[in-house]
């Protein structure tokens, strides 16, 4: 250690004193970052007013196959490569190093686009709890700028201390959804209709926009890679609590957006969705269950939402740290806490940037005019939970699509004991359909960003998803370009601590 560093500081160096996560602690990283209640609150019944398609059970169940074939060929590229970067490394040690820098600023990008994003939800929904309950009139940024303190203050410590936080938090949430889908079931005005599940309400024109919606509720799907270097065994952890992690999304999801159709009614769910939007599971529960309970399902609102952004602000800390470490940005992103492993200097990168865009769109929402009907108090839900969150999920969709085909890079030369099914057809499957995911959201982008099918395009629903596509695109010819200007940094991309001086396997002409 330099005299440079503390007694808690280290560069880029862990040890099994850092490994401390088992599969249970990963599968609640990943399941947090989709935030449980946040996804059925606010983006199933958005889905429904939004498209006005039934079927959003069954895309759950869809999209559930796609990730879960989709993590065949992950899992059997996360027993070869341990990395905090995850989908960096796998694209660098796959389709080569340049197309590895370019994914990690589309990385980087798109999960600070997603952790940022939802301090415009929580930043509201804890304004609006307060004025509701108290009277009292706090600005939405406010809660904000605390809660990024708080999350900082987790962010620099040890991440185990992060998944028990989170762990419990999930857990309440499951509780609260559980008791709804129950009580749904029970009172079912319709009766219990399997219509919601049957592929002709889905299979109709708005099909895009439904995919496109439900895709944000598997993000995060990346973070066992990402602590696998901080995993008991991270050649069995990160598999397993993939595959963990994508059935219970999955199927939970389809359950309870399900138990929605049969409570409210299959005839009238899209209606009471388009008129109460989150408030739909509130009410319900207030009316079957008691104010109490609603009231309890209302704070975990809240903090389902705090438990996503610990989640994504993880993520982001450990890119910063891998990039730092690998050269490809400065080395100083590298720091840790010796004892913990926590990569303070990421974590602290994320809080910085993470208080200056909330400053920023703060000053900006003084002069902010509403759209026609809607209140002031919107404004952080439909710019920057809007704008971001969607940004951040085009981003996210579009790394699993090129993942999936470098896992066939990185197997092409050494099937290393694998059979095709693992190395070349489930990569192949779930590329194309992940490329189609991609293309559904952009061509659905304006919709997603207006919540109004017939909005005119503006020139959000084209900078955003620029924001997002085109420095990765420069960052490839970046990477190309650090192959002749610095070598050394060029041969470490992507390879974390590992030697690098043969060429790895799958990636010899990059």
């Amino acid at each position: 250690m330099t005299s440079t560093q503390s007694a808690d500081t280290a560069v880029g160096t862990r040890t099994a004193a850092h490994r401390r996560l088992g599969v249970p602690a990963v599968t609640f990283m990943i399941v947090a970052a989709s935030a449980p209640l946040t996804v059925l609150a606010g983006g199933v019944t958005t889905t429904f007013a939004v498209t006005g398609v039934l079927g959003v059970p069954l895309s759950f169940l869809i999209l559930g196959v796609t990730l879960t074939i989709f993590a065949v060929g992950y899992a059997a590229m996360s027993r070869f490569v341990t990395n905090a970067g995850a989908f960096y490394s796998y694209v660098a040690q796959g389709l080569g190093r340049p197309g590895g820098v370019g994914v990690s600023i589309v990385a980087l990008i798109s999960y600070n686009a997603m952790q940022i994003g939802v301090y415009g939800m929580f930043g509201f929904q804890v304004s609006s709890l307060l004025s509701s309950k108290f009277g009292w009139d706090v600005p939405w940024w406010i809660p904000v700028l605390v809660c990024i303190a708080l999350i900082a203050v987790l962010g620099v410590n040890r991440v185990d201390l992060s998944a028990k936080v989170l762990g419990v938090l999930v857990a309440l949430e499951f509780v609260v959804v559980i008791v709804y889908d129950i009580v749904s079931f029970i009172v079912a005005p319709e009766g219990v209709s399997p219509e919601a599940l049957s592929p002709s309400s889905l299979f109709v024109p708005g099909i895009g926009a439904v995919f496109a919606f439900g895709i944000a509720a598997f993000m995060g799907f990346e973070s066992a890679a990402i602590y696998g270097e901080e995993s008991k065994d991270p050649k069995r952890t990160v598999a397993r609590a993939t595959y963990t992690a994508v059935a219970v999304i999955a199927i939970f999801y389809a359950l309870s957006s399900w138990a929605m159709t049969v409570g409210t009614g299959p005839s009238a769910v899209i209606k009471a969705s388009t008129e109460q939007g989150p408030d739909l599971i509130f009410n319900f529960l207030s009316s079957h269950v008691g104010v109490i309970v609603s009231d309890i399902a209302q704070l975990l609102f809240i903090t389902s939402l705090f438990a996503s952004l610990v989640s994504f602000h993880n993520a982001v800390a450990r890119y910063f740290f891998s990039l730092g470490r690998e050269g490809v940005l400065p080395n100083w992103l590298a720091r840790i806490r010796a004892h913990s492993g926590a990569p303070w200097a990421g974590s602290l990168t994320q809080t910085v940037l993470a208080a200056v865009v909330i400053v920023a769109f703060a000053i900006a929402g003084t002069g902010w005019t509403p759209p026609e009907g809607a209140p002031a108090a919107l404004f952080p839900v439909l710019t920057l939970f809007s704008w971001l969150t969607n940004s951040g999920a085009l981003g996210l969709v579009l790394l699993m699509a090129i993942v999936s085909f470098s896992v066939i890079g990185f197997f092409r030369r050494d099937g290393r004991g694998l059979g095709p099914w693992q190395r070349i057809i489930a990569p192949v499957v779930s590329g194309v359909a992940l490329t189609v995911v991609f293309v559904l959201i952009l061509v659905y982008f304006n919709t997603l960003l207006t919540s109004d099918p017939t909005a005119p395009p503006s020139a959000t629903t084209f900078i955003l998803p620029a924001i997002v596509i085109v420095p990765g695109i420069i960052g490839v010819f970046w990477g190309m370009a650090l192959k002749h200007r610095n070598p050394k940094v060029y041969a470490q991309i992507g390879h974390g601590t590992e030697e690098t001086g043969a060429p790895e396997l799958g990636a010899e002409d990059d």
